[in-house]
């Protein structure tokens, strides 16, 4: 299709202002809609499909399909069309919310993310995919240019130009992320979604995509025979992970599913590791206060007086000083508690809400009785809040994260 140029205006209403973002199958526009009177953004696919009536019919299948997709960490969908371009061609737009934000290509481009950054930003894109798996659509497009960093957390795109499982293959797609499978011209499988986030988490880590080739003819001409590169300097469950989700054969990889299940424990685990590594710190100092308190006594010498300080809270002194592969129930609830207090990301959540939050969670998963199964309760309730406006996407995202390690621990008693 011919350059889409500022000041082009689609259907009679949308306003293309500057380009926001180039991808392999698309551009990105910020656009203002001339009926509404709002900003937005267009993202108009780069190959016409005016040759291919078939093709128009699957795309705004799909547009539909996604339409329906609604998720806190995805993009919503205004609206899809169709136009006519300069040169007679016909291109597809899908039509989204302005969000302010960085695209992730360009965070990576500043050099590599920590690992544990990286990670979460993994387990949020998963979380994604797996509720879009579950409704039998496929991204295609898992890439760092489809990612955007906002102030609630990573945002994925272009679930608008998604494709159901089972559907023949086609070339949208950006190369460095293809799955080899796509190559052979398999049909659309939830597979290539993984394969994409593998490349997408090595990237971000290491700052650099897994293989060299960039392009369509570079990745067909390659021939790889070793087992996919490990990422150094990680914990093994990560290096792991990212390898298994770049393996050359479809089932091998894990499914969305398992990649939140598995850096939900690795990210749990870390963070329990700071609390015990703080601990011990606080445990250090705490030996120097004694020794120094032993010798003065023994020494005669008078202590300045000190106001008593209160002893630390069991729950406090077991969260501390427990092994990582001993979470409790007890501490799992802790975790859910701390972060629905937190200033960030739940800050903003009403004081009644945080209330029946508690109230619910210990309704479910009460300590002085037995231990129910699960939290399946408490996660509709929060789907609920979030539907009412009175709990944000970053918020839930965080406490979901918990409710899976209170599960976890759950499981264990």
């Amino acid at each position: 299709m011919s350059r889409l140029e500022p000041g082009d205006v689609l259907a009679r209403r949308y306003l293309l202002l500057d380009p926001l973002a180039r991808g392999g199958m698309s551009v990105i526009w910020r656009a203002f809609d001339q009926s509404l009177h709002r900003m937005i953004a267009v993202k108009v696919l780069t190959a016409s499909l005016h040759a291919d009536h078939g093709e128009r019919v699957s795309v705004r299948s799909e547009a539909r399909a996604a339409a329906r997709f609604i998720h806190p960490d995805s993009i919503e969908i205004y609206d899809y069309g169709e136009t006519v371009t300069t040169n007679g061609g016909v291109a597809a737009y899908v039509v989204m919310p302005l969000l302010d934000g960085t695209p992730l290509a360009e965070r990576v481009e500043q050099g590599p993310l920590p690992w544990t950054e990286a990670a979460a930003i993994a387990l949020r894109l998963a979380r994604v995919l797996m509720a879009g798996h579950a409704r039998g659509l496929v991204h295609r497009d898992v890439t760092a240019e489809n990612v955007l960093l906002t102030a609630d957390g990573p945002k994925l795109l272009d679930f608008g130009i998604a494709a159901w499982a089972g559907d023949p293959d086609d070339d949208r797609g950006t190369p460095p992320y293809v799955a080899p499978e796509r190559l052979l011209g398999a049909p659309t499988h939830s597979a290539v979604d993984v394969y994409a986030l593998g490349v997408l988490l090595h990237t971000m880590i290491t700052g650099r995509t897994p293989y060299p080739e960039t392009t369509w003819e570079e990745i067909e001409a390659a021939r790889r025979t070793a087992p996919p590169p490990r990422i150094a300097g990680v914990p093994h469950a990560v290096a792991s992970l990212c390898q298994r989700c770049l393996a050359d054969r479809p089932e091998e990889r894990p499914t969305a599913a398992e990649i939140v299940a598995a850096l939900t424990s690795t990210l749990g685990t870390a963070t329990l590791g700071r609390h015990v590594r703080r601990g011990l710190t606080v445990a250090g100092s705490a030996a120097i206060a004694l020794s120094a308190l032993l010798w003065f006594q023994q020494t005669g010498l008078q202590q300045p007086e000190r106001a008593a300080k209160p002893p630390p809270s069991p729950t406090a002194t077991l969260v501390e000083s427990s092994p990582a592969a001993a979470v409790t129930v007890e501490q799992a609830l802790d975790g859910f508690q701390t972060v629905l207090e937190a200033k960030t990301p739940c800050g903003a959540t009403d004081a009644d809400v945080v209330l029946d939050l508690k109230q619910v969670l210990y309704a479910t998963v009460t300590p002085q009785g037995p231990y129910e199964s699960d939290t399946e309760g408490l996660r509709r309730k929060l789907s609920d809040r979030l539907r009412e406006g009175r709990l944000s996407p970053a918020c839930l995202s965080e406490l979901q994260a918990r409710l899976d390690v209170i599960d976890a621990a759950l499981k264990r008693e």
